[in-house]
């Protein structure tokens, strides 16, 4: 498969403008693919990453920790990564663990070892973890539990976390308490922890060095694997029941200490209907046959946690959202085959409140949890997809579907996704 990638390329440079010129945009040197969650995650982000990586030579997380999971599915084998980048199923390229990721060493090992039963090899010689990212620790994801149980007796609800400890190790970063991976290379530090713990054959790295040497170096297709999804965004999700980083596209530069001048494409992903995990708003959940339908069709249970997801209609108020704040240049929609037996499909198109629809995405959460959604509706196809591997297999009411979300978000949509495999990413363009 012949896969498009920014046609924005690729001047480089090594050396700085010379005085009194200014230097143009075109030579700020490599750009960068991001791939980012468009909903409340779960989207089929590590499929669009998988398949951009088979060309990439960088492939990067930025932000979050082992509370996010990918899963890839590659010549009949199914991975779940965590903390490692989806990408580092491709023996050619790098995966760099970037300084805006909170690393729990035990989790990282342990999931390099899984992943090497099933048969990924050579994971620690293609990995690098930059020397700035904090540490997550055993007492981290004590105080997270032992928070939601708080939460869950004081006020009769938790905000849902995956228990990982990414909250308390974002907060100790915050406080200026935290630890990172450079205090490891501390002889003094590793005198006082487990060698166990410390012991990695990664190569640990300034990252924000070899970002620079990246992009100013020989020409390199260098990509951007988000964690979690806008609508989970610490700014802009739908807060409290959020994550702790910023998962949008700003979380890339600080993530990765990449100037905005470098990003190049954006790639939003979003399902063909939505799901959430926890709890929180979620206006278009249907909690009736058709949300149990997407449920058990889409087997929708989370990948870290376990918990089963929320099932609903598809919301382009919050695509649209997600759109608004990260600048999409084009839209992978999967998991399209989940709606084949339907007899009739919705599409959230707006909110109302009061009988009146408002011109934007709400902050306030009591405000989201009044709307009302108004809704297009649409008949199915009743057409198996899954064996769809061109825009022409798919039957006409799957492509008219499919064109009114590209025309309603205003942004193009470039993969279409009918199944598990990477051979079921259907390229549009």
């Amino acid at each position: 498969m012949s896969l498009s990638w920014s046609a924005k390329d690729h001047k480089n440079t090594n050396q700085p403008a010379a005085t009194g010129q200014k230097r143009s945009r075109n030579d700020a040197g490599n750009k960068v693919t991001v791939v980012l969650g468009a909903q409340w995650g779960d989207e089929g982000k590590g499929k669009v990453v998988d398949l951009l990586a088979t060309e990439a030579d960088i492939v990067c997380r930025c932000q979050g920790g082992n509370n996010a999971g990918h899963t890839v599915v590659v010549d009949g084998k199914e991975y779940d990564f965590h903390l490692l980048p989806s990408g580092i199923i491709n023996p050619k390229s790098t995966s760099l663990i970037g300084n805006g990721v909170v690393i729990h060493l035990p989790g990282l090992f342990e999931e390099g070892d899984k992943n090497e039963k099933k048969g990924l090899k050579g994971w620690e010689k293609r990995l690098i973890v930059s020397d700035r990212a904090h540490l997550v620790f055993d007492f981290h994801q004590v105080v997270d539990g032992l928070q939601e149980t708080e939460r869950q007796a004081q006020e009769g609800k938790n905000i849902g976390t995956t228990k990982k400890g990414i909250g308390p190790a974002y907060s100790s970063k915050a406080s200026r308490t935290g630890l990172r991976v450079c205090d490891l290379l501390d002889s003094k530090t590793l005198c006082a922890l487990n060698e166990e713990m410390i012991y990695c054959h990664c190569l640990y790295s300034n990252g924000v060095y070899y970002m620079y040497e990246a992009l100013h170096g020989a020409p390199k297709k260098i990509l951007v694997e988000g964690a979690n999804a806008a609508l989970l965004d610490i700014d802009f999700g739908t807060y409290p029941f959020v994550t702790s980083s910023n998962c949008t596209v700003g979380g890339a530069c600080t993530g990765l200490g990449i100037p905005p001048l470098n990003i190049g494409d954006v790639f939003g992903v979003a399902k063909a209907y939505t799901t959430r995990v926890g709890i929180g708003a979620f206006p278009t959940e249907q909690l009736n046959a058709i949300g149990e339908l997407l449920q058990t069709r889409g087997h929708e249970v989370g990948v870290t946690t376990g918990r089963k997801r929320r099932c609903g209609w598809l919301d382009l108020v919050i695509v649209r959202y997600a759109h608004m704040i990260n600048g999409f240049t084009a839209i992978a929609l999967t998991k399209l085959d989940i709606l084949d037996v339907l007899d009739e499909i919705k599409v959230g198109v707006a909110y109302k409140l009061n009988g009146k629809r408002i011109p934007h995405f709400p902050a306030n959460m009591d405000i989201l949890h009044k709307v009302e959604v108004e809704y297009e509706t649409f008949p199915g196809w009743k057409t198996d997809t899954s064996a769809a591997r061109k825009w022409n297999d798919l039957p006409a009411k799957a492509q008219n579907y499919i064109r009114f979300i590209e025309n309603h978000i205003g942004v193009p949509i470039k993969w279409v996704g009918v199944g598990k495999s990477r051979e079921c990413m259907i390229q549009m363009f």
